[in-house]
């Protein structure tokens, strides 16, 4: 399994330049969606003083022709930032800096799906929802090759890795635990972990988080997982089935209930929900991934703990359904 040149490098230098005084200023990192909906890029900005709120920090701007989000003869894009985080690689007072992409016009840009999501938010805010997100993942090489897995072959079947321990059974930990000590000193409401079916794929999960905050959360925690991932070498990725064959996918389970689901009687709610869910069925796969559920198609196949995509189902504790009471 091949690694990242850079995590070669001797981190002890690095260490001596980052152990100097920064004076009263600030290093913002700008995070952001680029154009594919699914990749994430980030660029630093010094301030003069540590902000208290978001709103205390100043718009940018970036190339869009760059990050699949402009042409290059008009590619100026704005970043308004929209949540803040402590930076856990800066460390304190530094910040990370969640940002909606706008065009030169101001419109939102194509993969700025937070805009119009943070109005369905504030429409529906009387209805308290809470989401929270179980976003699975796999560590590979960045030769695209599994973390920890033989060379010239595959490890033994599934069964003794899920929530495994043991250095045959859990292929990568150091990362986990390095990603979840980030994550709560960055301030975002992760709320545990643990190791899945398929070696070298683990879990995080985030929540519960009301309204808007739950993709604010999940993107930031997605960014540190990358940038931890740098550091040590190798790539994580989302992809829903990245290994072919006999091994599970990996998914980003969203648990979700209103006011009303949460109150006496609320599987009534539920119940009223799940079936507007079932008529909507192949609209709202093909808004689940970023290319309109071809993704996801590689995934949910009917096998490995998954429902068919091209039918709709929900059962009581049946992981095997669309949707899982």
């Amino acid at each position: 399994m091949a690694t990242s040149a850079s995590s070669h490098l001797n981190k002890g230098i690095k260490q001596m330049y980052m152990s100097l005084p920064q004076g009263e200023k600030i290093q913002a990192m700008y995070i952001w969606v680029d154009g594919t909906g699914e990749g994430l890029r980030c660029k630093t900005r010094t301030l003069d003083c540590e902000p208290k709120c978001v709103e205390e920090l100043p718009e940018w701007n970036f190339d869009g022709s760059s990050t699949f989000q402009s042409e290059g003869s008009n590619s100026d894009m704005y970043l308004h930032p929209v949540a803040m985080f402590r930076d856990p690689f800066r460390k304190d007072p530094n910040k990370l800096v969640l940002c909606e992409v706008f065009k030169y016009n101001r419109k939102p840009a194509e993969t700025n799906l937070r805009h119009i999501c943070k109005r369905i938010m504030d429409m529906v805010s009387n209805q308290h929802p809470w989401f929270g997100m179980e976003q699975e993942y796999t560590l590979m090489g960045t030769d695209g090759h599994p973390f920890g897995w033989p060379s010239n072959g595959f490890p033994g079947p599934q069964g003794p890795y899920y929530c495994g321990v043991g250095a045959d059974k859990a292929y990568g930990r150091d990362i986990v635990e390095a990603h979840y000590r980030a994550c709560l000193y960055a301030g975002v409401k992760i709320t545990g972990t643990n190791a899945e079916v398929m070696p070298a794929q683990w879990e995080f999960q985030i929540g519960p988080c009301e309204g808007i905050r739950m993709g604010d959360h999940l993107w930031i925690a997605r960014f540190i997982l990358h940038r931890v991932c740098e550091d040590f070498g190798v790539i994580a990725t989302f992809d829903p089935k990245p290994i072919p064959g006999n091994w599970n996918g990996a998914g980003c389970h969203t648990n979700f209930s209103t006011k009303a689901m949460r109150e006496e009687n609320g599987l009534k709610c539920i119940e009223e929900a799940i079936d507007k869910l079932s008529k909507r069925h192949q609209y709202h796969i093909r808004a689940y991934d970023p290319k309109g559920g071809l993704d996801n198609a590689r995934r949910l196949t009917g096998f490995h703990e998954t429902s068919n995509i091209n039918d709709f189902s929900a059962g009581v504790a049946n992981r095997s359904a669309s949707i899982r009471i």
